[in-house]
Order: structure tokens, then sequence, then C-alpha cells
């Protein structure tokens, strides 16, 4: 179990961190919160202690917690320490090295990594005190989530809301949400659908809705890994950390996967690619006739069966195939023929896996075994994976 410690200082904004406890507890953290004595002005300490079932801590002399020297005892079991809302008041301390209550010699006594979502007035967060304060704590290894841009609490419109909760326990779990066995190595994920166009108005696609390559890219990058996510216009929101390149056609994801075909370590090809496009594309929109319209096709680029035939010699090689019958004998079919590493084999028949759902079934073939993974959370399925890819190539 990992151990947050979490620092709530001074800001309307105060009542977000009980989100962001809700969301770490889920994920199976243990969560300590200090709070500065202004932060209580907004939010009790009893919510922190009911969310994370720890002693919410306030003042450095509380003579009701326990025996170790507190602020020392918090930095030294945490694996992150999280000041999320961080007022102006507290950076400023920071980076002058000022230490005059428990947050602050909390944050000066850890040797943990220290993420600081700032949360202020637009006028404050541009001052340039505040910006060079916040430039000599990122000089110093410090990592800060930039607020977000919107109305604020006394009014004004621009920067300095306190950063998404998603986007901050994102940010968290690219730190401490794996074990990082995938650092220094360079990761490539294709996900979503592509579109072929048929006229200025319409265009061929399918039902990809880009949730397991997305969910692939996100757990390559809680790894440590340097991903890049090729992907096919999706509703989803590109996971942090990652390198996000949008394309649309088939011939769009066959140019930036293989223009850079050299500099990856590992291929997952997860998205849905068109295997054919139309060879011709009307310049104007075709209109309703009396008869109908007849189309041809030309095949497009397999973006797998290029990179199989044209190793380079380290990389792996990962592919997916969607069946409708006879799921374990196509996917074999297909890693000989692509000559890939590896294929991740589902069926749409099964319930809960295919396209559009949270969880998949799927199975991994490769030139040496076949492994049946049960019904998982898409998340839950790309950890999967990437553990046998990074057992194989250990090998």
């Amino acid at each position: 179990m990992k151990n947050v410690l979490l620092i709530v200082t001074g800001s309307i904004a105060a009542y977000k961190a009980a989100d962001l406890c809700s969301m770490l507890k889920k994920a199976g953290m243990n969560i300590n919160v200090i709070m500065t004595k202004n932060a209580t002005n907004f939010i009790h300490p009893t919510t922190f202690e009911a969310l994370t079932g720890n002693r919410c801590v306030i003042d450095s002399f509380d003579r009701n917690f326990e025996f170790k020297i507190g602020h020392i005892s918090l930095a030294q079991s945490a694996d992150i320490c999280v000041v999320a809302p961080a007022s102006a008041n507290i950076i400023g301390k920071l980076a002058c090295g000022i230490a005059d209550d428990m947050a602050s010699t909390t944050v000066m006594a850890t040797k943990a990594p220290v993420l600081i979502a700032p949360a202020m007035n637009t006028n404050m967060y541009q001052n340039p005190i505040v910006q060079d304060n916040i430039s000599r704590l990122s000089g110093f290894g410090y990592n800060f989530i930039s607020p977000a841009s919107g109305r604020l609490a006394c009014g004004d419109i621009g920067e300095g809301k306190l950063a998404a909760v998603e986007d901050i326990y994102e940010e968290i779990m690219l730190h401490i949400g794996h074990d990082h066995d995938l650092a220094g190595q360079k990761v490539l994920v294709t996900a979503g659908p592509t579109c072929e166009a048929i006229d200025p108005v319409r265009y061929i696609t399918n039902h990809s809705t880009g949730k397991m390559g997305y969910a692939l890219a996100r757990a390559a990058a809680r790894r440590g890994a340097d991903v890049t996510l090729v992907s096919g216009p999706t509703a989803l929101k590109p996971p942090r950390g990652v390198s996000l390149i949008s394309v649309l056609s088939a011939a769009d994801m066959a140019k930036a996967v293989l223009e850079d075909a050299k500099a990856q370590d590992i291929y997952i090809m997860a998205a849905a690619v068109a295997d054919f496009t139309p060879s011709q594309v009307s310049d104007h929109k075709i209109k309703k006739g009396t008869s109908m319209p007849m189309f041809e096709f030309s095949a497009t680029t397999d973006i797998l069966e290029t990179l199989g035939h044209n190793r380079q010699g380290h990389e792996f090689i990962c592919g997916f195939a969607m069946e409708t019958e006879d799921l374990i004998d196509n996917a074999q079919a297909k890693l000989v023929k692509k000559n890939a590493d590896m294929i991740c084999a589902n069926s749409i028949r099964e319930a809960g896996s295919g396209f559009g759902t949270d969880t998949n079934r799927i199975t991994l073939i490769t030139h040496d075994e076949t492994i049946k993974i049960d019904l998982m959370s898409k998340d839950e399925v790309s950890d999967a994976i990437l553990d046998r890819i990074i057992s194989i190539r250990k090998h």
C-alpha cells in the first residue's frame, strides 16, 4: 500500500481535497492529511478523518498525535507529498525555506516527490513574485500541476482555479500508481477508429471508442514509459503523461506510426484500422438520386504487418484481433502472417468484451503459448498485457 501525504492549505478550493481523498482511498492508498489553520476555515478536519480513517493533523505541537515527532514521521513514511490546494503563502514559504507550522516543516523534511497544485486569485497567481517562487521550487525538483482557467470564487475570470481533481489524481498515479518497470522504454499505442471519407460530408468508420488503447497508454505511462498515443477520433480525454498524435484516416495513422518506426521499443496496435478505403473521394456531397451510388475500394496499409516485416531487431510488436468466429485460429494465423510477437484476441460475441465496454476478456497468443485472461476492467487487462510483454522481453 502506498502512502500519500496530503497538505491542505487555506483556499476556497480546500473542499475539493475531500474528493481527491476519496479517489485515492478507492485506489487502495493510505492517506494522511495535514491542514493549515487557515484551511480549517473552509473545511472541517473530521471530513478528512472520515474519508481516510487517519487522524487529521493541524498543529506542530498536537499533544494527541503519536509519540514520534509528527512532521518527521509523516515525512519519512510518505511515498508522495501532495500540496492541494496550495496557496501563495505556502508556495512562498517553501521557496524561501521557511518552516513555521506542521505543513511547511513536513514538506521540508520529506524526501518523497512533492506535487504542488496552486489555487488562488488570478492576479496573485500571475504576480511575478509568485511566479518566481514557482520557478525556484521547480528548479529544486518540486512538481507543479498548473491551475485551470475560469470563473474564480472572488468573481474574477482567469487562471488560478485548482486543477481538476481527476488531473491531480492522475498525476499522483504517474508517480506511485505502479512500479516504474518500463522506465526508459518508448511505447507507441494506437487507439480508436479510423474514418475513410466518401465525400466532404460522409465517411466509413467502425464502432471503436478507443477505451482499450487509452487504457493501455495510461497503464504504460504509470509504469514510467515514454508513451506516444496515436489515436483516431474518440470522445476520450488523453491520459496524463502521454504524447497524443490525433489522426483521422488509416493513411494518417500509418504515416504517424511508421515515421517513428525505428524509435520505439514496444508497439501495441489496439486501433480498429480500416482494411479498405474508397478509391475515389467525391469533391462534392453525393446527392440522393434514383440509382444507388457504387463505390470501389482499395486496401489500406497494413500497419501491423509492415512493422512486423521491417523489424529493427529490438522492438516488441503486439497486435489485436477482434473476431466474430474462430477466435483462436484466426488470431494464431494473424500472429504468423504479421510476424508479430503477441496477439491480443477478443470476440465481440462475448458479453463484457468488444467495442464501447469498460471491461474486456482476451486471450494472449504468442509463438510459444496461449493465455486466457478472464473478464476484467480494461485498466486491469492493460496491466496484464504489459506484465506479459515485460516478462517475454526479459527472456
